[in-house]
């Protein structure tokens, strides 16, 4: 039991949550929709759907294949007018691997056509591009950006395995490669190794000394070092 509805309009004939479905247009399946509440108002003026906690969008072509995806915090559907309104991170990527970002976005299904008059930042594969208004395709393959703010080219990333460096041409986006210049240097002697070796006999304070020890004799120019009349070569580092 519950108390008597005054107020039609601001009730939802319809809720559902956990919602995965699709929506087809002419008998042809045209999108998906996912989201975890979906209400629809028929009394309100204009009537509408509304996605309070979020909506997921994938649109499709004749053949079934996905030529854009939509995410959005909120969504509203005006089924009259057959218009999306879409608030809040609103994230998109289309077939060519290419994502946009605005706050507030439309898109009129009747004239297949998106726009927004918002910031928004459109990340392509070697550059992002920023400006303030935008118009597109609702397959998001041909559009237009107004106020255009700036072009910023991206730097690829090093591998871990590649030894040259990488580096980008702003006026160009062109990507060239640069070799590193080769230095090496001969490892200097530490505290702990000394430069020379000291004539000095094999001997250590708690061994006596052996006969057959010969001393060692060191110089810049020695290569081979003559112990027990047997030629021994010393290892280089």
């Amino acid at each position: 039991m519950t108390d008597a509805i005054t107020n039609r309009d601001s009730v939802p004939i319809m809720v559902t949550r956990e919602v995965s479905t699709y929506v087809s247009d002419s008998g042809v399946v045209r999108y998906k929709i996912i989201a975890e509440e979906w209400k629809v108002y028929d009394r309100l003026d204009p009537s509408r759907w509304t996605f309070e906690e979020g909506v997921y969008l994938e649109r499709y072509d004749n053949k079934l294949n996905i030529e854009a995806t939509i995410k959005a915090d909120t969504a509203y559907y005006y089924d009259k007018q057959e218009l999306w309104e879409l608030r809040g991170n609103v994230h998109i990527e289309n077939v060519g691997d290419e994502q946009f970002d605005t706050q507030l976005l439309f898109w009129n299904q009747k004239s297949k056509q998106v726009y927004s008059d918002r910031y928004i930042r459109i990340r392509q594969q070697k550059r992002i591009i920023t400006g303030v208004g935008f118009t597109s395709n609702q397959d998001f393959t041909q559009y237009t950006i107004k106020q255009t703010q700036g072009t910023f080219p991206i730097k690829e990333e090093q591998s871990a395995t590649d030894s040259t460096t990488m580096a980008v041409e702003d006026t160009a986006h062109v990507v060239t490669r640069e070799k590193p210049a080769i230095k090496t240097e001969r490892p200097q002697p530490t505290a702990e190794q000394p430069q020379a070796i000291s004539e000095k006999p094999l001997t250590t304070n708690n061994e006596p000394e052996t006969k057959n020890v010969k001393r060692l004799k060191v110089s810049d120019n020695v290569k081979r070092i003559q112990v027990n009349d047997e030629q021994l070569t010393p290892m280089t580092p």
